[in-house]
């Protein structure tokens, strides 16, 4: 499959294809028209001797400053030297092919001054399987994502590091075993390839496509603890759910329903009890928010990945060239605390109900689901580690967005830290992956004891999927293990019937 890039229409399954190796990438044909004016419009203003910030001036605090141009290549390669300065864990490959994917897909716009050649071979390295090596901390999220960014740039130009076919080699070798080769950088192209949002935004596509299958599992995870505890499903009716008309709220619990349907283990209002805990009957209405939150988040990604976000922009019907501000990275700066906020949260009742599974004092299952209380603990402490991974989560999800430092001797005086908004939503997913896993197991070990086969059809196939994972538990073991495993494999493709994803 080959996906054409305009600069405009980009989705996240296209994304989702590139990223499987399932895609390759081509620049559309009046795309091509697009950066072929861009690019004529820069080189007409050095030809006239305009002086034009990034172009022939320096940068940041430097914006005053003339570059006479026979220098202006050297302008362009010491501002990608300068700015590779990033620090820290590299950003996995999945995040560094995204940003070399974003970043084609802002230039195929038409908006940036660059040369068709340095595009094209942008694009090359993504379909040639090219991975730049990427460090992971040193961005502010304005001006855009300067040092991640810078580091990808270097590849292009034969510097740096690149991960190729498993291996890590410079990026000159990189190209070379690819059968690339390196460009010369021209007025305004470095510039071009780092004042952006690609990072941040990179980063924020992959914590929202993991963030949402995990929201779609939780409801499925949810209801098989639902069935464990005999809980009741009254609450689920559509009634009580038309009268508070959120849509996800709604949604939620027409899911519950479904996924219930058939059981022979839940009740009915007054059965047992009158109502269940918070973390039972409260499910449409968290998971429902936390759908809502989602939904604005992919609202604001979508519209990111097809924007020009560099400075300055080249207008060629009307020959302007513009200094603004498009490279600040506040709206997903705050949509990524907000993923971050919703995806703690649904750890945070995932614990919860935990804790409903294993505290005898709060259901009438043996005391933490042990084969043999007492003298085995059974899964007493993976409800320990639930709690560590949720208070985690609380101190991560503190908002990134709210901070802000100057740079550039005050030039660029309030930046979004967009960049580590980005890192920490991201690492909240990883551990709520966790958290669900440690319910699944749970739900999962309280099926059985209940008797497996009176689970609805629906939780009976999630119920196999565990199993499948993690085996009956009979007497204590090694725990670590089984929570690893089942949160890997709730990352892949065969966990996809409980993640259907429209995108």
């Amino acid at each position: 499959m080959n996906i054409l890039l305009d600069g405009n229409h980009l989705t996240l399954k296209e994304i989702q294809l590139v990223l499987a190796n399932k895609a390759t990438v081509t620049i559309h044909e009046k795309a091509w028209e697009n950066v072929k004016n861009s690019r004529a419009v820069v080189e007409k203003l050095i030809e006239e001797k305009k002086v034009i910030y990034g172009v022939n001036t320096g940068f940041g605090k430097f914006s005053d400053t003339v570059i006479s141009n026979e220098d202006l290549e050297h302008l362009q390669i010491n501002l990608i030297r300068s700015h590779a300065c990033g620090v820290g864990k590299a950003f996995s490959e999945d995040i560094c092919r995204l940003m070399l994917l974003l970043r084609a897909n802002a230039l195929a716009k038409g908006f940036s001054g660059i040369r068709p050649e340095t595009l094209q071979l942008l694009v090359d390295c993504l379909n040639f399987g090219i991975s730049p090596v990427i460090p992971s901390q040193g961005s502010l999220g304005a001006s855009g994502d300067l040092a991640p960014l810078a580091h990808l740039a270097l590849v292009l130009v034969g510097e740096g590091e690149a991960v190729y076919q498993g291996e890590k080699l410079d990026g000159k070798e990189a190209l070379k075993r690819a059968g690339l080769k390196p460009i010369q950088l021209k007025a305004k192209e470095g510039l071009a390839l780092i004042n952006g949002t690609q990072a941040l935004t990179s980063v924020g596509v992959i914590a929202y496509l993991e963030a949402q299958s995990l929201a779609v599992l939780a409801d499925r995870v949810a209801a098989l603890t639902l069935e464990g505890l005999r809980g009741i499903v009254d609450a689920f009716s559509p009634e009580s759910h038309q009268v508070r008309p959120y849509p996800e709220q709604q949604e939620v619990a027409a899911r519950i329903l479904s996924y219930v349907k058939g059981s022979q283990l839940t009740t009915k209002q007054g059965e047992i009890r009158v109502q269940d805990a918070y973390s039972l009957r409260c499910i449409p209405q968290v998971h429902g928010a936390i759908w809502q939150t989602l939904n604005y988040v992919q609202e604001k990604l979508m519209i990111e990945i097809n924007a020009a976000t560099d400075n300055p922009l080249i207008f060629a019907e009307s020959g302007k060239v513009i200094s603004g501000g498009n490279f600040h990275g506040q709206p997903i700066a705050f949509a990524m605390d907000f993923l971050s906020i919703a995806t703690a949260e649904l750890a945070n009742i995932s614990e919860r109900r935990i804790e409903r599974l294993v505290n005898p004092q709060l259901n009438d299952l043996p005391a933490f689901l042990s084969a043999n209380p007492g003298l085995e603990s059974g899964l007493m402490i993976t409800q320990y580690v639930a709690a560590a991974l949720v208070s985690e989560n609380k101190t991560l999800a503190h908002p990134s967005s709210v901070d802000s430092i100057p740079s550039s001797a005050n030039q660029e005086d309030h930046v979004s830290m967009g960049a580590t908004a980005a890192r920490h939503a991201y690492e909240i997913v990883q551990n709520t992956r966790k958290v669900l896993a440690i319910e699944a197991i749970c739900g999962a070990q309280a099926a059985d004891i209940r008797g497996a086969e009176k689970l609805s059809p629906q939780s009976k196939i999630l119920h196999e999927k565990i199993r499948a994972e993690v085996p009956l538990i009979t007497s204590d073991r090694i725990f670590s293990t089984d929570i690893e495993n089942l949160a890997q494999a709730m990352k892949t493709q065969e966990w996809s019937f409980a993640a259907k994803l429209s995108l």
